[in-house]
């Protein structure tokens, strides 16, 4: 029986999976149809299509109406006679367009607030008279807000509207608020917080007020009657606001919430706001404003304490054993007046302390004041880093059943899994996976515990495939990468974190000030979209960004000597390699040949993208860029006999990673990297740059084993390390926390940060064999080719692909190697055995042996 799951539309189109039980599916045809409510009314009507395409469908109808609530459905048919019938309807909410929100921001700010990071509160009241058929609302906030309707939440959306390039970009939220519609009086309400727009950022620079020094609420409800009357209620004079009980509320420091000053249904109907103050309006460009474009924040996960431990200095300290990101929900008994204060840390520090040193300027702290005799409390504009949470203040006994840590982290969908006979490994991505958990708020984070928690671009194009196979990443890189493309300079240049906060912001003295854009970090702009279509296979969001990738291309070409190397700029080069200096974040290789290797790596990339989006004259342009750039890079960094010039892991990682060593030094190429490892006891002495590819080269190059053995790993430095010494996430620092159990510098020391749990590509290509084929991406053709290795005995790798769930189990039965695929319909697969035997494979089960 035919099925559909998984169905989609946004701006890259229709998308659906097909499920079925029988070998061998593929789509005949499909028919989409887009109308109101009933289908009795379509604005469009695809017909039947004969086509195996299920993603990335365009619209072809009529422009659909602005402020609109439609439904969509979709019926397919397959090679198997198969009909899966018209799929449920499918909800879609178009806004206002760009320009025509008809609303006003309203700011209950006055000039002297701009130091202040105190709540505030908004509302108004509005009367209804007649059957409601649907009402929708439009909100965002210059800061961040939660919206009421009759005293309950819109939504369960957290930290909205989230962080985008405020300057140029603000992303508005919709939500479909008819259940909370009541005949006659109403009221609209709303929480507002300092946020990334007004808080502080950046705590190192001392930045305060980046954007903007009011914060500001927009709303619109529209409410359709049965009648098909329509009324539209907005942020306007009639609001009115007043102070609240969050007396302070900051992403990096925490909260105080004073539930004397509650005003108990102040954001219902009848509540009289007689004393309550008129906001003003304010200015912003309502141009910039755009629909919700990537996951939003949520609630995904709820862990309790696992341990109440009392430290040597007498501090009670609760133990969720994971590191994460979010906050403490809890329940408290007490007197008014009563308070809750608890401290947030990543780490206890040798001695069993409560440690926040690697905290830097950021005060991670929570204060609950009692307003009555019971409560259950979370903050609201506020999230935290942190595994353990300090009691330093409550009423009474300090019972760990009254508190609970919740997980906070866009709302992606679970995509991969991974789990072999290696616990250790099984370990290992776990941290991986909780360290894009923690750091996937809203935007791709270096960090969330620190006051830094920038969008790092360098961290994120190192993870970004890795992140694919984990969830499914496509929107969350949409919204990411468009705010990138704002962020960029004119002359294509690209800042070191987006949203842009750091550029001309640096203190004097700081180790970057004097860079405006560096390898490794501006590649985002090539790296990460290149990602996303190998993963997904989406056309339209490559084209998205292509010109962005282009003009990333092109500054370097215009710096670079004679176009082609690039050695006349400032670079980090590969950050905190283990080969640096006593005391510098500076690794030792040559930071121009890392520039040229990037530079090389996308030329290529860009070519390859032209070529898909069909602009024959830039493949053939880039292509040509990309060998020349190739022969510069051997007569400039290889000697005549074949040595690289820069005796460093990294140089020959990158040299083989991104196929820049010529044919005749390639033997020579692998056999130096090959000595240096064996020189520093088969472990690695790379930092951001080339860790990434370590394992894969060595497995590309024919040395799997080695590449097992460097995994595999458990002293200092390894990935394995960090969990001997009881890491749940991924560190910034091999040596975090290093043999002897002190720390790394608390400069610069974060316990969750993903840039290095890019080896979980490594964990689902090369011990999984899960990949797809590069010409087509998105697994619509696959590759399966597990090799195993490291003495492991089995392993289960699957991936939730754009068509469905592709997953495979091996495992070694004395000399037989067997392996169990299932494969997702309408899509076919190539499996390559440990013996090199090779099979095509249609969907469904499938099992296959060969001796080892």
């Amino acid at each position: 029986m035919l099925k559909l799951t998984g169905l989609c539309f946004d701006s890259s189109g229709f998308s659906w999976k097909l499920v079925s039980d029988a070998k061998g599916v593929y789509q005949r045809s499909y028919r989409i149809q887009m109308g109101f409510p009933g289908f009795e009314d379509l604005l469009w009507d695809s017909g039947e299509q004969k086509s195996e395409q299920s993603c990335y469908i365009p619209y072809g109808g009529t422009e659909l109406p602005s402020c609109g609530a439609f439904r969509w459905r979709v019926s397919v048919t397959d090679n198997k006679g198969g009909s899966s019938g018209w799929s449920e309807p499918q909800a879609y909410i178009t806004g206002p367009a760009p320009g025509e929100f008809g609303a006003c921001f309203i700011t209950p700010d006055k000039p002297e607030d701009a130091a202040i990071s105190k709540g505030k509160l908004l509302r108004r009241s509005f009367d209804v008279s007649g059957n409601v058929s649907q009402a929708i609302l439009y909100s965002t906030a210059l800061g961040l807000y939660e919206p009421f309707i009759n005293g309950s939440r819109a939504g369960d959306a957290l930290l909205t509207p989230g962080w985008t390039e405020y300057r140029s970009r603000l992303l508005y939220q919709a939500w479909d608020v008819t259940e909370l519609i009541r005949e006659g009086e109403n009221a609209l309400g709303a929480m507002l917080g300092a946020g990334w727009y007004k808080g502080d950022l950046a705590g190192w620079t001392g930045q305060r007020n980046v954007y903007g020094e009011k914060t500001a609420l927009l709303m619109r409800l529209d409410i359709r009657y049965s009648d098909g009357e329509r009324q539209t209620i907005t942020t306007d004079g009639e609001w009115r606001y007043s102070d609240g009980p969050v007396l302070f509320s900051e992403l990096y420091h925490g909260e105080i919430y004073d539930a004397r000053l509650e005003q108990p249904g102040w954001n219902e109907p009848g509540f009289d706001d007689g004393a309550w103050l008129r906001p003003e309006f304010l200015d912003y460009p309502v141009e910039n404003l755009r629909p919700q474009d990537g996951p939003l924040v949520k609630r995904r996960e709820v862990l309790p304490v696992k341990e109440v431990i009392i430290t040597p200095k007498g501090e009670t300290v609760l133990d969720f054993g994971q590191n994460m990101t979010g906050w403490v929900r809890f329940s408290v008994k007490g007197k008014a007046g009563g308070k809750v204060v608890l401290r947030h840390a990543e780490v206890l520090d040798s001695e069993g302390n409560f440690y926040t040193g690697n905290m830097r300027g950021a005060k991670n702290e929570i204060t609950y004041i009692l307003g009555s005799e019971e409560a259950v409390f979370e903050p609201h504009f506020t999230f935290q880093g942190f595994r353990y949470v300090m009691v330093a203040e409550c009423p009474g006994q300090v019972n760990p059943e009254d508190y609970s840590a919740v997980v906070i982290h866009s709302d992606m969908s679970p995509s991969g899994s991974f789990e072999c006979s290696n616990d250790m490994l099984n370990r290992l991505h776990s941290n991986i996976l909780w360290g894009l958990k923690g750091n996937f708020v809203d935007i791709p984070t270096d960090c969330p515990q620190r006051d830094e928690r920038l969008g790092w671009t360098g961290d994120a194009q190192i993870f970004a495939r890795t992140s694919t196979y984990l969830m499914d990443t496509r929107a969350f890189w949409r919204k990411w990468l468009r705010d990138l493309r704002k962020a960029q300079f004119e002359n294509g240049g690209v800042p070191f974190v987006v949203p842009d906060v750091l550029t001309g912001k640096f203190p004097e003295g700081d180790i970057i000030a004097n860079a405006e854009s560096v390898a490794g970090w501006g590649d985002a702009a090539v790296i990460c979209p290149w990602a996303v279509w190998l993963a997904y296979g989406d056309k339209a969001a490559l084209s998205e960004s292509y010109d962005s990738m282009k003009a990333w291309v092109e500054y370097i070409h215009g710096r670079a000597d004679r176009g082609l190397l690039w050695n006349n700029d400032y670079q980090l080069g590969d950050w905190v390699a283990l080969d640096a200096k006593e005391g510098s974040y500076f690794g030792a290789t040559a930071t121009d040949l890392v520039a040229t290797a990037y530079y090389a790596k996308c030329a290529e990339i860009l070519a390859k993208s032209a070529n898909l989006l069909e602009k024959e004259g830039d493949a053939v342009f880039y292509a040509k860029l990309r060998e020349e750039i190739g022969e510069a890079y051997a007569a400039e960094f290889f000697t005549k006999n074949g040595r690289l010039a820069s005796p460093t892991q990294t140089a020959h990682i990158l040299s083989l990673a991104f196929g820049l060593t010529p044919p005749e030094y390639k033997e020579r190429t692998i056999k130096g990297l090959l000595a240096m490892l064996k020189d520093n006891d088969g472990h690695l002495t790379t930092g951001f740059l080339g860790t990434p590819y370590f394992c894969q080269v060595l497995a590309d190059s024919g040395h799997l084993d080695e590449a097992y053995a460097l995994l595999l790993k458990e002293d200092y430095p390894s990935w394995l390390y960090q969990i001997t010494k009881g890491a749940t996430t991924i560190w910034e620092h091999w040596d975090g926390i290093k043999p002897d159990g002190s720390m790394w510098s608390p400069n610069m020391n974060s316990f969750n940060h993903y840039a290095y749990g890019s080896i979980g590509e490594f964990l689902y290509r090369i011990i999984g064999g899960l990949d797809t084929d590069g010409e087509s991406a998105g697994y619509k053709k696959i590759i399966i080719e597990p090799r195993p290795g490291g003495g492991l005995t089995w392993a289960k790798a699957s991936v939730e692909t754009p068509y469905g769930r592709l997953a495979v189990h091996w495992r070694l039965e004395g000399p037989v190697f067997r392996l169990e695929v299932k494969i997702p319909p309408n899509t076919a697969a190539r499996v390559i055995m440990p013996d090199g035997s090779e099979y095509k494979a249609l969907s469904g089960n499938g099992e296959y042996l060969c001796r080892v």
